[in-house]
């Protein structure tokens, strides 16, 4: 069973998202403050956390960069805020996923499988000892490293899969829909900032000059491709 992690201070809107996962199979546990949030990832073992932005002791974005020291898991961030920065920070430092409340709590269940059922894919014992070598950059699928000119690069979850799903299909062009169907595994929930955030964010830390990529290229009015 998959053990989920709900990191949320109000107590009614945590009750209705454990309600709705339990009845979906999953085992979940809740945390009402940042602080004890952290805790319970150090020491527990969840298979994906949703965590809120606006948290007491310790806000959900110090939460976020702690997780991502620790785990790779898919991160869901929910907030009451509806400003695009608040976003673009969330998914910059490694969320998986963004959602501003209210929100449909089957759209949200329906999230969660998505990316729990993406993370298992990626993981899958079919990368194992599989690694791609292009033009100085490699990437080792099974341990999920990436060096440059053999320098390390240290890249977030949804960086690395992006990275990945590009360089496997080189010289092929890919529409932001289908990035996001393949990453993030659904389509019906479509946001083309998502994908922006991260080939900005995995630009800066791939290439010698991110305003003219030597690996990830675009192709406007399109979409972006890996070009060798």
């Amino acid at each position: 069973m998959k053990r989920i992690l709900i990191i949320e201070d109000d107590v009614a809107i945590a009750d209705l998202e454990r309600d709705y996962l339990e009845i979906n199979g999953y085992e979940v546990h809740v945390e009402h403050n940042g602080r004890s949030g952290i805790d319970a990832v150090y020491k527990g073992e969840f298979d994906l956390v949703v965590l809120d932005v606006m948290l007491p002791l310790l806000d959900g974005f110090e939460v976020l960069k702690l997780i991502r020291k620790h785990s790779d898991m898919p991160v869901l961030m929910v907030t009451a805020k509806s400003e695009e920065i608040d976003k673009i920070r969330g998914l910059g430092l490694g969320a998986d996923d963004y959602m501003t409340k209210p929100f449909n709590l089957n759209e949200f269940v329906a999230r969660v499988n998505a990316h729990l059922s993406r993370y298992d894919r990626l993981t899958s014992n079919k990368f194992k000892n599989k690694i791609i070598s292009i033009n100085g950059l490699e990437i080792d699928l099974e341990a999920r490293r990436v060096f440059i000119d053999k320098e390390e690069v240290i890249l977030a979850n949804k960086e690395f899969d992006l990275l990945a799903f590009l360089a496997e299909n080189p010289n092929k062009v890919f529409r932001k829909e289908q990035i996001l169907n393949n990453i993030w595994g659904y389509e019906s929930f479509t946001d083309n900032a998502t994908i922006t955030v991260h080939i900005k964010k995995l630009r800066h830390k791939i290439e010698k000059d991110p305003q003219n990529p030597r690996y990830i290229e675009t192709v406007w009015g399109v979409g972006y491709r890996f070009k060798i």
